[in-house]
């Protein structure tokens, strides 16, 4: 049972990482249309450019997520199936993965994290604090 509650956490937690990458995204976009300031923080932005790069290379090389390789081996202790278990955590794992050549998905990765990196020179972030000018 616990093996099966770990497998189902490990989908919430990477459809938690795919949101954050896609939202943040398109709140970056959506925040500079509405003037919004803390889209520039550095710390938001670093995070998010570094978690796409991560899926970039991961892609590139080949390499299998981590998170589905754990939900994985967590589904077989739990003596389940690969990517089956609750309704919440087969629609959580339907809504992230469909059928496609890996090269598609290197591509929309790759793609996705150009348009990410195009928001750093289109909507640079903030990286250091300003300094306020001292008072007279």
């Amino acid at each position: 049972m616990m093996y099966r509650i770990l497998a189902d956490l490990t989908v919430i937690v990477h459809f938690a990482y795919v949101s954050f990458v896609l939202f943040g995204l398109l709140l970056t976009m959506i925040g500079w249309a509405m003037k919004w300031n803390w889209i520039r923080n550095g710390w938001f932005r670093c995070v998010h450019l570094a978690m796409i790069l991560i899926v970039v290379v991961e892609a590139w090389l080949g390499i299998t997520c981590p998170l589905t390789d754990l939900e994985n081996w967590l589904r077989a202790m739990a003596g389940q199936e690969a990517y089956r278990g609750d309704f919440i955590a087969n629609w959580l794992h339907d809504a992230m993965f469909f059928e496609a050549s890996p090269w598609v998905f290197t591509l929309a990765y790759s793609l996705f994290a150009a348009v990410v990196v195009a928001t750093w020179i289109w909507i640079p972030p903030r990286l250091r604090k300003q300094r306020l000018a001292p008072l007279p």
